[in-house]
């Protein structure tokens, strides 16, 4: 058994299953230390009755978390095997508009609220600052009492409708993950309020738990080793030119998305999916 793989594969149903360590650990009746060192790789064979409470906690078969979760899947005629797609901008449009909202509950000018958001916004989506941070930071730099950030957010942000049954099919063929930078906690509120495409995600890399955000190399490096394979069987869908170029650099493959036309860029996504069988 390979421990370090079992612990990332580990890692990456509970972020898909929107669980934190902790909320796994009462659901599988695990303490703490036993989750934390199973997913550092540093126990060497877990007991299999571990295992299957872990998997029951987390509602997947044991030969996924095992790693035999590549059986069906197939590899494209351009080489593809796994497909990353970013969130905002490719699975939801974006939140821009919940500046102006914030601007109205605040009587604060919509530039001076959209300009103060991205001296924080980075150091969030990194991990750096947790959500409560972020919300005192902005509020004071803003001159208001408070700021909830994750509400603007959620009444903002919509799903893009032709994405749900397109990601379905990209699930059923290739192997898929998410690759978003985002502040803490925005992924498990987006899944339990239906804005994301509900299949099983074999890799969701969210910035605020791998400390680093794209276009940075750490980002990618760290998305290629949780995909499994080789950089040019890796697909990244994203709606940012620099995003793209990073991961090219990196022996990626690259579409840029479009969310004021998005069926013109799924039927881009699907050409170059074109099954090899």
């Amino acid at each position: 058994m390979n421990e370090v793989a079992l612990g990332r594969r580990l890692q990456a149903a509970r972020v898909a299953a929107g669980f934190t360590q902790q909320t796994l650990c009462q659901k599988a009746g695990l303490s703490y230390s036993t989750l934390t060192k199973i997913e550092r790789g540093a126990i060497k064979a877990p007991s299999v009755f571990t295992i299957q409470n872990i998997t029951g906690a987390l509602g997947i078969g044991l030969d996924e978390l095992m790693g035999g979760n590549k059986q069906g899947k197939r590899k494209s005629k351009s080489g593809i095997s796994f497909v990353y797609f970013d969130i905002n901008g490719c699975l939801v449009r974006f939140f821009h508009h919940a500046f102006t909202k914030i601007a109205e509950d605040t009587n604060v000018p919509p530039d001076i609220i959209e300009t103060t958001f991205w001296h924080y916004n980075d150091d969030a989506c990194r991990g750096t600052l947790s959500m409560e941070e972020f919300n005192r930071a902005y509020a004071k730099a803003l001159g208001v009492p408070k700021i909830d950030w994750l509400r603007y957010y959620m009444e903002a942000v919509e799903p893009i409708t032709a994405m749900k049954p397109f990601v379905e099919w990209v699930a059923k063929h290739y192997r898929l993950g998410l690759l978003t930078n985002i502040m803490p906690g925005l992924i498990t509120a987006m899944r339990q309020h239906n804005m994301l495409p509900d299949v099983k995600y074999d890799v969701i890399i969210d910035s605020s738990e791998v400390k680093a955000i794209k276009p940075e190399p750490k980002m990618y490096d760290i998305a290629t080793q949780r995909a499994g394979v080789p950089a040019n069987e890796i697909l990244l869908v994203d709606d940012g030119r620099m995003n793209l170029m990073a991961a090219e650099k990196q022996g990626w493959r690259v579409l840029w998305f479009d969310d004021y036309r998005p069926e013109e860029s799924i039927k881009r996504i699907k050409t170059t999916l074109e099954p090899a069988d």
